[in-house]
């Protein structure tokens, strides 16, 4: 492309005027406050807003994809929170999906129609845009809402769980259903699956389980249970008490909130078996393990347990198990800097190609037979796995940059 020549805008006054009016109207957006600016930017039928004096309601509106996440939507997303941060105006962020999920995860057949267009630099990007976010509101200093009614799955559960309020309610259902995609828990979920009880992470990373509204606030990714029939009460009790006093929000929430019951067979009843196997160093060692309960007393449970983990892409359960191991011990900004290496890594498809694979079968064809390579556990080596949690080889390609966070209060680093 020819660079552009100084003495070619002296002697066109249209192009003249035009960067005139560019710097004018860039002047006159500086000065008004972040609410004003967010006018500027290109609104999306796909993120609505509300506003009610100091509080804002964010609703994620594809509601016939399940809200499922699209790069407009991320970029939209990490537009808001950044200029409601820097808002003295905004107080409380509340989170909500149209319909009857909250959000189904990240658009990732998109995601794989644009590398299969270009490069996996396209998907990349995405990823970018969306790890970003879950940083921000990870470390957000203002409080987040998010009612959790219908489906939280995925990248649904990143643009939630890492907010101060996570409420639960009775159709929600949640799951990190990756490892049936040849991907892994992503959006800082080796953060947030690290630190739920014991090793129950590991295995709702690893055999992608359904966890229902009960169940989330039992082991820790739901704050607080409030009825179906009672959410939009809670709504508009925030709204009214338009403050963004944590504990005034909490007491509020508490009002609504109920004490729901774990249902009979509840998964979350076999902590100890999930922690006796789930607990072993390696995938295989895990299969063993529950294999080993299954000999003494097989049920529904753990024969669904040992079907869910045959079925996922092997090298998927592989690098989710280090990824969810390393979480443990990393802070949720290194979680997602490494969980980008991986994903870049995965798109890349040099070592695999389960997840287009994985998509291919369970969203494009919907044969629900993919053939993932390597095709078994032992044929994945240590060396295999190792590749998606280094750097990667390619100049053009940089880590992760996350925004820089300081002074930040107690409780903007600490919500799990």
């Amino acid at each position: 492309m020819k660079s552009p020549n100084p003495s070619d805008n002296q002697s066109d006054p249209i192009v003249f005027c035009g960067s005139a009016l560019l710097v004018v109207l860039i002047i006159l957006v500086a000065h008004y406050s972040y609410e004003t600016r967010l006018k500027f930017m290109a609104p999306t039928s796909q993120v609505l807003l509300k506003e009610s004096s100091n509080v804002r309601t964010i609703i994620l509106n594809r509601p016939k994809q399940l809200n499922a996440l699209s790069l407009e939507m991320v970029s939209r997303l990490l537009e808001l929170f950044h200029a409601y941060e820097e808002d003295p105006n905004v107080k409380l962020i509340i989170m909500k999906g149209e319909g009857r999920a909250f959000c189904a995860g990240g658009d990732v057949a998109a995601v794989v129609h644009d590398i299969n267009k270009g490069s996996w630099k396209l998907g990349a990007k995405f990823f970018s845009i969306e790890f970003t976010l879950n940083y921000l509101m990870a470390t957000y200093a203002k409080p987040q809402v998010s009612l959790l009614r219908g489906i939280v799955m995925g990248g649904g559960a990143g643009v939630s769980v890492h907010g101060r309020f996570r409420v639960a309610t009775d159709n929600s259902v949640f799951a990190m259903p990756e490892t049936e995609l040849g991907l892994f828990p992503d959006v800082g979920a080796s953060y947030y699956l690290s630190r739920l009880p014991g090793f129950f992470g590991e295995y709702v990373g690893l055999t992608c389980a359904r966890l229902d509204g009960a169940e989330m606030l039992a082991c820790g990714l739901a704050t607080h249970f409030v009825p179906l029939e009672k959410l939009h009460l809670l709504e508009d009790a925030l709204c009214k008490a338009n403050t963004g006093d944590q504990k005034i929000i909490c007491s509020i929430i508490n009002e609504f909130s109920g004490a729901p019951k774990l249902k009979e067979k509840s998964q979350y009843f076999r902590l100890k078996t999930i922690n006796r196997c789930f607990s072993q160093r390696t995938v295989e060692d895990i299969i063993s393990a529950i294999e080993k309960e299954a000999s003494k007393n097989m049920d529904d449970w753990i024969s669904w347990t040992i079907k869910s983990l045959k079925k996922a892409s092997p090298t998927s359960l592989k690098i989710s198990l280090r990824s969810i191991r390393e979480g443990r011990l990393q802070g949720v900004g290194q979680c997602l800097i490494r969980e980008y290496r991986m994903v870049c890594t995965v798109m890349r498809g040099e070592f695999s190609r389960d997840f287009f694979e994985g998509c291919r079968a369970l969203l494009l064809d919907k044969d629900k037979n993919p053939k993932w390579e390597p095709s078994k556990l032992e044929l994945v080596s240590d060396h295999m796995v190792d590749q998606y949690f280094v750097a990667l080889d390619d100049e053009d390609w940089e880590d992760l940059k996350l925004p820089a966070r300081s002074n930040l209060p107690s409780h903007a680093i600490a919500k799990l």
